[in-house]
Parts: structure tokens; C-alpha cells; sequence
């Protein structure tokens, strides 16, 4: 089990460095969108034979990128929604065998099926040089929608690590520190 929890936590520093990467995004966002409205109201110049169509589809590219390298950590550090009204007030093995089943029952099938449609989704985008609507708007859409299997598979990931953590809790073998992280809620 320690050799699990180490692998457990290689995947968290990879997800923790991808998400690093991720979280540029967020001030590139910020810089385009003020870029955008500064260019709509101020009339800035848009430099780089960029148009406003352009750059309102950077945000969402720069939306897109955030999110998806970033979903994978926010999984890890208990991030997501949880309804935890009754599962708080089970035993915390019960908490364990309900996140052991939630992850290989729900989690790791919405994965593979995600992974799979959005895996086709890119390539066929990549295949047929897809562009974007606008006839003045950007150009490689499949770069985007590259970034939804690349989305999933972090979540992939993510569950791999929390499944080890909560099967070694089940199995009293988890250290103290890490209950709060593979759990959440209040312990």
C-alpha cells in the first residue's frame, strides 16, 4: 500500500504542476477580456490583424485551457460540489466504501466514455481543418476541443489518486493528513 500511496501522490504533484500551468490562463483571460472591452469602448488599436471576433474567441480559448488543465487538481483538493448532508454523519469507513464506489462505478465510467466522444470530437475537427464560424474568427478549432479528452483524462487521473487514497483508508493504512484531502467534508 505505500508503494500505492506514493504512486497517489506522484499523481498529485503531476496534476498540482498542471494545473500551475493551467492557472496562467487566468490573468491571460483577464488581460484579453479587458483588452477586448478596452478596444470596444476606448477604441485601442488591435494590433496583429486581430478583429473583436478574434478576441472574444481568445477568451474562450483562454476560458477553455484554465478550466480544463486545472479540473484534475480542484478533484484532488475536494474543489467540487458535494452533498454531504447525510454521508457526513456516517461512519468514516462507509464515507470510504461510498467514494471507492462513486469513483469506479460513476467517475472512471463518465471518463471513458467522455474521453472517448471528445477524443473523436478533436480529431474529426483536426481532419477536416475545422475553423470557426465566424468567417473572421480564429483558425485550428481541434487545438481547442484537444483540450477535452486532455480535460477528462486529468479527471482520470485524479480518480486513480483518490481511489488508492480511499481503498487505503478503508484499509486504515491512510496517514491522518490525508483523510481530509481524499474525503472532504467536515472530519
Amino acid at each position: 500500500m505505500r508503494a500505492l500511496l506514493k504512486f497517489s501522490a506522484a499523481i498529485d504533484r503531476l496534476l498540482a504542476f498542471i494545473a500551475t500551468i493551467g492557472m496562467w490562463f487566468g490573468p491571460i483571460l483577464m488581460v484579453i477580456v479587458m483588452y477586448d472591452v478596452g478596444s470596444r469602448y476606448f477604441g485601442l488599436p488591435k494590433p496583429f490583424g486581430l478583429n473583436s471576433t478574434m478576441v472574444q474567441e481568445a477568451e474562450y480559448w483562454a476560458h477553455t485551457v484554465l478550466f480544463a488543465l486545472v479540473i484534475g487538481y480542484a478533484y484532488i483538493r475536494q474543489a467540487h460540489v458535494r452533498i454531504d448532508l447525510v454521508r457526513d454523519h456516517l461512519p468514516i469507513k462507509v464515507r470510504y466504501a461510498i467514494e471507492i464506489f462513486g469513483i469506479v462505478f460513476f467517475l472512471f465510467t463518465y471518463v471513458t466514455v467522455a474521453v472517448i466522444y471528445t477524443a473523436e470530437y478533436a480529431h474529426t475537427s483536426f481532419a477536416e481543418h475545422e475553423v470557426s464560424s465566424s468567417t473572421i474568427g480564429l483558425t485550428n478549432l481541434w487545438i481547442l476541443k484537444s483540450f477535452l479528452p486532455i480535460m477528462f483524462i486529468l479527471i482520470g487521473l485524479a480518480g486513480i489518486s483518490q481511489l488508492i487514497k480511499a481503498t487505503a483508508g478503508l484499509m486504515g493504512r491512510l496517514p491522518a493528513e490525508k483523510i481530509a484531502e481524499t474525503l472532504g467534508g467536515d472530519l
